[in-house]
Formats: C-alpha cells, sequence, structure tokens
C-alpha cells in the first residue's frame, strides 16, 4: 500500500516555514490506519511489554499497536498533564524547546519497551521519551514511527536504539 497518499502536506503549521505532514486523512481510512497497525504489530510480536505513546498523534498509533501485540501502554504528555507523581525530560525540536512528562510508576521492572510516535523528525522528542523509559529502569527495544523526515537526521540521534518507520520523506 502506498502510504504517502494518505498523508497530506501542511505548510507553515505550526510555525512559519514548517511542512507539517497530517496523518488524520490515514488515520481516517480504515485499511491504512489497520495496515500501518499491523506493519508496526508484526515486527515487533513477542519482543516487547509496554508501549510507550508520545502525546498526542503516538497515543492513536501506540493503543492500537498496544492492543494488537495484547501489549500494555503508558504514555508520556507535556507537562502538567499526568495527575500523578512524574519524571520529565526536556529536549529540542526542530522549531523551539519541550518538555516531556511520565508518571513514576508507568510501568514495572524489567520492561521492554516499544517507542511509538506518528513521525521522527529531529529525534528529540523520541529521544526524551527514551531518557524517561531507562529512567524508569525500562529497555527501550525500539522506536516505531508512522513518518520519518530522513532530512531531519533523527535517526542517528537515537542510537544505539533501533528505529523503524513506514514512510520516509
Amino acid at each position: 500500500m502506498d502510504f504517502k497518499q494518505f498523508i497530506r502536506d501542511i505548510s507553515d503549521f505550526p510555525k512559519p516555514g514548517i511542512v507539517f505532514r497530517d496523518i488524520t486523512p490515514l488515520l481516517a481510512d480504515p485499511d491504512a490506519f489497520h495496515a500501518v497497525v499491523d506493519r508496526i504489530a508484526d515486527r515487533f510480536r513477542d519482543r516487547i511489554d509496554m508501549v510507550l505513546g508520545i502525546e498526542s498523534r503516538g497515543f492513536i498509533i501506540g493503543s492500537a499497536v498496544a492492543y494488537a501485540l495484547r501489549a500494555g501502554l503508558a504514555v508520556v504528555r507535556k507537562p502538567g498533564r499526568l495527575p500523578h507523581h512524574t519524571f520529565a525530560a526536556e529536549y529540542d525540536l526542530e522549531y523551539g524547546q519541550d518538555t516531556l512528562e511520565i508518571h513514576q510508576d508507568a510501568f514495572g521492572h524489567p520492561c521492554r519497551v516499544l517507542i511509538v510516535d506518528d513521525l521522527l523528525a529531529t529525534g528529540g522528542t523520541a529521544g526524551a521519551a527514551i531518557k524517561l523509559v531507562e529512567r524508569l529502569g525500562g529497555d527501550v527495544v525500539a522506536c516505531a514511527f508512522v513518518v520519518e523526515l530522513a532530512a531531519l537526521q533523527g535517526r542517528p540521534r537515537l542510537d544505539p536504539h533501533p528505529v523503524y518507520s513506514i514512510v520516509q520523506y
């Protein structure tokens, strides 16, 4: 399946000069959505205990992957959105800085974790998620993305963790 046909480009979002890769048409198409979830789940079957979804589109893909794998789901969110005790990690975006938080009791030990998000750009968000998983004593099995913007060199920044992406630009 050609997944690029389900990803639309939105110019100057969220800031001028940024081209946003919108996966909502992919999510709206049952066959495309199912195929994306199956590709990720099939690759990591019997290798993980927990899927970590990154706010916010990573929640959508991550929860479907966790369901397909009969794995747990943990989340990382922007500051102030989780109600219990958290750990935080700061990171750089291609257009600024931000912070992610995770519940201190998001998963037990040992735990094999698959980090899932919609898009890999510079690797800052996924890198922060990796730090949070490791701070909790988890083992990051891999990071999986629907879209990878290869020119922004996010993949090398996540070394030595394996990266899997379905669509590359």
